[in-house]
């Protein structure tokens, strides 16, 4: 699979200077974690969910969760896991074949079910990336973990990975968070080529003081949840080789409300003719806030993002993408000649380039750049966009 894999070659060729990268679940672990992109939740409990995994593929979709946690009643959690099996039997059984599926991860909720869900999917059980494992604690997280690697090796796959959820109140009260996330770092460390990447469960962060975002807000704009987030960065995603990939919190609307506030969407990157009414459309499905969200994320060390609507996977691939600008400063700053150090103005001659304090963002750029792919010079967010929607 890959990102925009989706569209034409012949659109792809006209929209990329460096085109998305093929990978699959055996390539390396921090190859998957930067291409995870907007990971799309499905409750597990869907009648058909098969052919929604594979209509998804057909829509760009690379990574999906399928939840037996809180995306679905306590009462329907057997069902959950009995339509999981005929699902993946009905996946396994498609005369289309398996190849371009996304990559698949179930999210339990007690780690007994991790091996008891690999026994009973047998075979298919091929087609399954890992676990999600929620309110992901040092006590709790050590039972999963052990868990996935016993599955693992009961099913004879090479790897399935982990993926746990940060969301537990310890890590949002100031007097247990130091602890707290010293705890967690201990055990993913001890598990670090199966953990593939950190989740942020935002929405149980906000649980624990009654709050919740609205459309015209950001995860950042609640400070005490945007102080939690900088604390896991700091602890959990350092460039000094000891850091996880941790994803975007989720972005929890998909459906025009009332606005209190103006729309944060720019108009200027609309202005060709025709597009003013793609920036209508997104502000009316208050798709304007998620994108300053993704933006944020960015900012702020994340990497992909937890998604619950198709709509919102488009957004945030497009704005994945390496801007031929951020590819040009990443290239200068790694060249060889540069071991040295030094300063210089960018290719663009907007900017300085230091090389040493750069060096780790343009590691880092260079590894969306294969993932996600470069954008030539005049290409910009919008036509990523446009052409990633008209498919």
């Amino acid at each position: 699979m890959r990102h925009f894999g989706h569209i034409s070659p012949t659109v792809r060729k006209d929209l990329f200077h460096q085109e998305p990268a093929e990978f699959s679940v055996a390539s390396p672990a921090h190859t998957l974690a930067a291409a995870l992109g907007a990971t799309l939740y499905s409750p597990a409990t869907r009648p058909h969910l098969a052919a929604d995994i594979r209509k998804q593929a057909g829509r760009g979709v690379v990574s999906m969760v399928l939840c037996l946690e809180d995306s679905i009643s306590d009462y329907d959690v057997l069902g959950g896991e009995e339509n999981l099996v005929r699902q993946f039997a009905d996946l396994d059984a498609d005369p289309a074949g398996t190849e371009g599926l996304p990559l698949l991860f179930i999210r339990v909720r007690t780690p007994e079910q991790i091996p008891d869900l690999v026994r009973r999917l047998g075979g298919p059980v091929r087609h399954l990336a890992g676990f999600v494992l929620p309110k992901f604690t040092e006590s709790r997280g050590t039972a999963f973990l052990d868990a996935v690697a016993d599955a693992e090796s009961a099913s004879g796959l090479p790897r399935l990975y982990a993926m746990p959820v940060l969301e537990t109140p310890d890590l949002l009260h100031l007097e247990t968070r130091v602890e707290a996330l010293a705890g967690i770092s201990r055990t993913v460390n001890r598990y670090r080529e199966r953990v593939l990447a950190l989740r942020l469960g935002v929405t149980d962060f906000c649980s624990v003081y009654g709050l919740r975002r609205t459309p015209d807000m950001t995860a950042y704009d609640v400070q005490i949840v945007a102080g939690v987030i900088a604390d896991v960065v700091n602890v959990l995603s350092r460039a000094d080789g000891t850091g996880f990939t941790v994803t975007g919190p989720v972005w929890e609307y998909f459906r025009s409300q009332q606005r209190l506030f103006k729309p944060q969407l720019r108009r200027s990157p609309f202005l060709e003719e025709g597009v003013e009414e793609l920036r209508t459309a997104l502000i009316e499905h208050d798709l304007d806030g998620l994108l300053r969200e993704i933006e944020l994320d960015r900012a702020n060390g994340l990497l992909g993002k937890t998604c619950i609507h198709p709509a919102h996977v488009t957004p945030v691939h497009a704005l994945s993408v390496v801007s031929h600008e951020e590819f040009s400063d990443a290239q200068d700053i790694l060249r060889p000649e540069r071991g040295g150090g030094g300063v210089m103005r960018s290719v663009y001659t907007n900017k300085m380039n230091e090389v040493k304090p750069h060096r780790a963002w343009a590691e880092r750029t260079m590894l969306r750049a294969e993932v996600f792919g470069v954008a030539k010079e005049e290409v910009g967010f919008v036509d990523l966009l446009t052409a990633g929607l008209q498919v």
